[in-house]
């Protein structure tokens, strides 16, 4: 049974816009169809028809890589710009079908409430939304229609985090005490990707939320109380009314009682000239040992005249040459995406159920923690950098 799937955003994430590479979920869809041929068709909407045209492009080279015919249904297809294309492009769409959401933070409610009524399964980037209201409803809203809807946590499929959720779960690091996350990106990130909507978010509920959903993965523990500190320095001076840096801690009660802190240092001011786009550690100390991970030097650096030195992740979303000379896409980020995919085949299918499945992926219901952190520390942030008690912990 074929599926056609909509896309709605056309930005980096999605097809490497602003970039020579082609984002993380267009290579994603590409990969899952050469894979099995479940492909129906292939809808965008964004906002703008330069960005539709963008995407077609961007479809057309994947195509040749790919060795394939795909031609995408884009919208807005006239307007130089319209807001809600999407409903648009929700009105063409006929076999049974799905949507991944990759927009702004706060426009995330709005459409997603939109694809639910229309029925549609859905993934969503993280966060699933702003507010513990907003997700909520969301959440509620899935379980009525009896749909699908998880969130684009791609760490959880990072084998270096799948590793640090074995050696917690077998006793190994004993009971936590503490755990430190480094995240940062460049500048360019608010200053140009997203220039017309940094304001809107902060580094912490953009990126650092990634790390406050894999505290939840790797542990299953809740959060309980939150404190923040933030700077607003750099950005504001340069237009841009958000925090260049967030430090949060985070304390968290496993299922046993224990309780331990996490503590995220998250800004996105990091020179231009770094060797990765995202910069990210973390380390996890406990009674019987301790695990570190250096999720930005995994041991791959390059350095040559056309370039400064970069240190290379090929485990996040990377193409390579397959045995038969043709490019396949592998990674963490790839496998979040066409893991969604199959799941929504295999619900299509009846080969498994939401409540299965809700057990075992990012449901909006789990996002809910991670969203209900990152409000308590906006909240804080708002105080005086007070504990503020996590809704519903």
């Amino acid at each position: 049974m074929k599926l056609d799937i909509l896309i709605i955003g056309a930005g980096m994430y999605v097809c490497g816009k602003g970039t020579d590479g082609f984002g993380t979920v267009l290579p994603a869809i590409f990969q899952w169809n050469k894979e099995t041929n479940n492909l129906g068709n292939l809808y965008c909407a964004s906002t703008t028809t330069d960005s539709a045209k963008n995407f077609s492009k961007k479809c057309l080279e994947l195509s040749q890589v790919f060795e394939t015919n795909l031609a995408p249904h884009c919208f807005p297809e006239n307007d130089d710009q319209k807001s809600k294309s999407y409903k648009d492009a929700i009105s063409h769409m006929k076999n049974p079908s799905c949507v991944i959401i990759a927009v702004p933070d706060h426009l995330h409610y709005e459409i997603a409430k939109e694809c639910i009524k229309a029925d549609l399964h859905l993934m969503v980037v993280k966060p699933l939304t702003p507010t513990y209201a907003e997700g909520e409803e969301l959440s509620n809203a899935v379980n009525k229609a009896n749909l699908h809807g998880v969130v684009e946590f791609h760490k959880r499929w990072d084998r270096s985090n799948l590793i640090l959720k074995e050696k917690y779960a077998s006793g190994q690091l004993g009971d936590l005490l503490y755990s430190l996350v480094e995240y940062s990106q460049r500048k360019s990130v608010p200053q140009k990707h997203f220039k017309s909507w940094a304001d809107e978010t902060s580094i912490l509920q953009y990126l650092g939320v990634h790390y406050v959903d894999m505290m939840r993965f790797i542990t299953e523990a809740y959060p309980q109380r939150v404190s923040a500190t933030g700077q607003k320095n750099y950005l504001l001076k340069n237009g841009i009314d958000t925090y260049d840096s967030i430090q949060c801690h985070v304390e968290w009660k496993t299922a046993d009682g224990n309780t331990f802190i996490q503590t995220l240092l998250t800004n996105w001011i990091d020179p231009e000239g770094t060797s990765a786009v995202s910069d990210q550690k973390i380390k996890i100390v406990g009674t019987k040992g301790r695990v570190e991970a250096d999720q930005k030097d995994r041991g791959l650096m390059m350095v040559s005249d056309e370039s400064t030195t970069e240190h290379i992740n090929p485990y996040f979303s990377m193409s390579y040459s397959a045995q038969d000379s043709s490019r396949e896409w592998f990674g963490y980020g790839i496998d979040s995406v066409t893991t969604f995919l199959r799941d929504v085949s295999a619900i299509t299918k009846k080969e498994i159920t939401l409540q299965r499945l809700k057990k075992i992926r990012p449901s909006f219901e789990e996002a809910l923690i991670s969203t209900a952190v990152i409000e308590a520390a906006h909240s804080s942030l708002k105080n005086n950098s007070k504990w503020v008690n996590v809704q519903n912990s």
